[in-house]
């Protein structure tokens, strides 16, 4: 297991070399001028040409491009070119925002997909399984932005029951937490449902039930407990996914997370900001899905037997097994 976690760990490294690489493309080749949008319009030509020249902008490509990996393998992401302040500083704060937008909403969307995708499966073809899957149809086809704009038309303009923008009480967490999770349950909950039913039909769930265990005990210790499994990788999946999806739920509901940081940076061409912050990202989403590799063999001991090398039996003498000389004994 722990040669796997270091194998994990050092393909890091091609993995932060091709996101960088990407993005510091895409950021050279999209047209804007640095030291113009960070001056402004009325700034003379020769102080944005000073800018751009301390910041690099009119060296060769790659000279950059491997200057700026140079920097990050030791630790150095740069200043931002706007604020002129540490860019993992400036990651650091904002990050916690946005993991804990993304959390409450993995966490809001298996709370309720599971249980429903659960009695979905029990239940199959009733009033309550049609219901609930139609219900996560809708929901999975619902644009996030459409969603967010509808609930602060209710909830804020016309109830008047939460703050529609920022977050400056918790109650103004409760919209973007709630549609972001409506990004993921229809997802949850359909596979949830899947899952159950092929697992329902087992032989060791007809076992169980045939000798007398309670149906609700089958269900919860026996069934669902396999059918985590893919449910688990689901959500780890769309838990990275949200990490860098935060995007429009950020900026509608103008919350201090690193999406709308993202945005601010790259219409201000701030490419340190916009790197650093894609680099963090990349990590975390590499380090949640082997959070979620380790985490299934606690689920099942079969793909835990993958990863660990099978004892070796003594020999004894003649090379047979000790056990087999005792059973001819």
């Amino acid at each position: 297991m722990l040669k796997y976690i270091l194998q994990r760990l050092l393909m890091l490294i091609p993995i932060t070399i091709g996101v960088t690489f990407v993005v510091f493309l895409i950021m050279n080749i999209s047209p804007g001028d640095p030291g113009r949008m960070i001056l402004g319009l009325q700034a003379p030509q020769a102080a944005v040409d000073a800018l751009n020249e301390e910041f690099g902008i009119n060296d060769p490509f790659f000279v950059r491009y491997f200057d700026y990996l140079l920097g990050i393998f030791h630790g150095d992401f740069g200043v931002s070119w706007r604020t002129q302040t540490s860019v993992i500083g400036e990651i650091m704060k904002l990050l916690p925002n946005t993991v804990f937008l993304c959390s409450m909403s993995i966490a809001l969307s298996l709370l309720a997909g599971i249980p429903i995708g659960v009695i979905s499966a029990v239940k199959q073809y009733s009033l309550a399984d049609n219901v609930f899957r139609i219900s996560a149809m809708i929901i999975s086809c619902v644009p996030s932005f459409w969603l967010s704009l509808i609930f602060i038309l209710v909830f804020s303009v016309n109830l008047k029951w939460l703050p529609a923008f920022g977050v400056r009480s918790p109650l103004g967490w409760i919209m973007p937490i709630v549609v972001l999770s409506a990004l993921t349950i229809g997802v949850i909950i359909r596979l949830t449902r899947s899952t159950m039913l092929e697992v329902i039909r087992q032989d060791y769930i007809r076992t169980a039930r045939a000798k007398g265990a309670k149906e609700r005990y089958v269900i919860i210790n026996h069934a669902l407990r396999n059918a985590l499994i893919p449910v688990i990788t689901s959500a780890a999946t769309s838990f990275g996914q949200l990490l860098g999806g935060t995007v429009f739920i950020e900026v509608i509901f103008a919350l201090p997370g690193l999406g709308n940081h993202i945005v601010s940076a790259v219409f201000s061409k701030d490419v340190p900001i916009v790197m650093g912050s894609v680099i963090v990202l990349a990590i975390a989403f590499t380090l949640i899905n082997l959070a979620v590799d380790i985490g299934y063999t606690y689920l099942d001991p079969r793909i835990k037997s993958q990863y660990v090398k099978p004892k070796k039996h003594k020999q004894n003498t003649q090379g047979l097994p000790s056990a087999a000389v005792e059973k001819t004994i």
